[in-house]
């Protein structure tokens, strides 16, 4: 059989676009036929075997295949989980390359090495954004600042909600008075 090359495309959220991945690839020189391509719109914190198309990409690939990625996330959430993705892979004779690592086969030596560290940087990276996060989120607490979702209605509302109720309204009426929603109004009875 032949050797096919195929090209893995992720995005986040389906807003985005994974054209430019695809013109990354073949502007690199890599023969990519459109039923080669797989495109996947999922978070990059979901491990590579839970992502639809990856799995799907894991039934077709044969040895010889060569699986060409634009950057190491495509491949895992983290550094465990690419480094297991490409165990799967080279044990399955598939050839990976990552554009962003030089085009190397990252089933070579040297490829596997800078895989390796890139990884770790990639890892080490998202935990700073999550302390960041983190600590953005403690300082707009400490200024006194909500967070999450505005409540629908105030406790002196919820108590008037549960009162008409109480005389015979019904909830999508109360809901209706009060412009929410007849859930909103039903939790807020409940609530008692």
């Amino acid at each position: 059989m032949m050797s096919r090359t195929w090209a893995y495309l992720r995005v986040s959220t389906e807003g985005q676009d994974n054209d430019n991945q695809l013109a990354e690839i073949t502007g690199k020189g890599f023969d990519v036929k459109e039923r080669h391509i797989i495109r996947d719109v999922v978070s990059g914190s979901t491990p590579a075997m839970d992502r639809p198309g990856f799995a799907t990409l894991m039934g077709k690939l044969d040895e010889g295949d060569r699986l060409v990625v634009t950057k190491l996330d495509r491949l895992g959430r983290d550094s465990i989980d690419v480094q297991t993705t490409l165990k799967k892979l080279t044990a399955m004779g598939v050839e990976v390359h990552c554009l962003a690592l030089a085009g190397f086969d990252l089933g070579s030596a040297i490829g596997g090495m800078v895989m390796q560290v890139l990884a770790a940087v990639a890892q080490f990276e998202r935990e700073l954004i999550a302390e960041r996060t983190k600590a953005g989120v403690a300082n707009a607490r400490a200024k006194g600042k909500v967070l999450g979702r505005p409540v629908a209605l105030t406790d002196q509302q919820k108590k008037d909600a549960r009162q008409m109720v109480e005389q015979g309204h019904s909830y999508r009426s109360v809901a209706k008075a009060m412009g929410c929603s007849h859930a909103t109004i039903m939790r807020a009875c409940e609530a008692i």
